[in-house]
């Protein structure tokens, strides 16, 4: 019979298993997600040494482990904007933020793709992750108060639409563009409202 100690000990080696095989799942799919290839449960599953079911004993469904995959992986906004953080000028700041999400999500497409898609079918279920958003409020700082209220709210509702993994995607899976060409025009659009909204 184990004693108090032997039961306690054998207690926490099943918390550590846990962890790891978490651990394992969560890795598994971010660096499925750095390959920018396709990524599946089963994909994932394999990536990790484990069995599909245990992936999704886990994690209930692949949007619920993308979520947890894609914490901590993006810079903050303020590290990203490093490169311009001297300049006052919002429509340089918005065209770098434009340009740094879109290699962002292109370099993640697999992960960014199946997590839209998930969001699509169960929308209330599967919020996205909202890197644009603090992006855009951190390009437009220098200029939040010159702006009025309601014409900051608009600015940054266009933008939200433009500076957006949707927007690359319909550029170059609609509009057939090459990537690079695809970050040009997402970026050249955005340079255009930003300009157009503070001039």
């Amino acid at each position: 019979m184990l004693d108090m100690s032997d039961e306690q000990a054998t207690g926490r080696g099943r918390v550590n298993q846990k962890q790891r095989t978490r651990r394992a799942i969560v890795e598994a799919a971010e660096r499925l997600a750095e390959s920018g290839g396709e990524v599946t449960m089963p994909l994932v599953a394999r990536e990790a040494l484990v069995s599909e079911a245990t992936a999704y004993r886990y994690f209930p469904d692949l949007a619920s482990l993308l979520r947890e995959a894609d914490d901590g992986t993006w810079p903050s906004p303020e590290e990203a904007l490093v490169p311009v953080a001297d300049s006052t000028d919002p429509v340089e700041r918005i065209a770098f933020a434009a340009d740094f999400l879109y290699r962002g999500v292109l370099a993640n497409q697999g992960a960014v793709r199946a997590m839209i898609a998930a969001s699509v079918v169960r929308p209330t279920v599967h919020g996205r992750p909202g890197h644009r958003f603090g992006l855009i409020d951190a390009a437009l700082a220098p200029v939040a108060g010159q702006l009025g209220a309601d014409a900051l709210a608009q600015l940054r509702r266009d933008l939200v639409v433009v500076l957006s993994a949707d927007a690359l995607f319909t550029l170059m899976d609609l509009c057939g563009l090459e990537p690079e060409a695809a970050i040009a025009s997402g970026v050249e659009t955005a340079r255009r409202l930003t300009r157009a909204a503070t001039r």
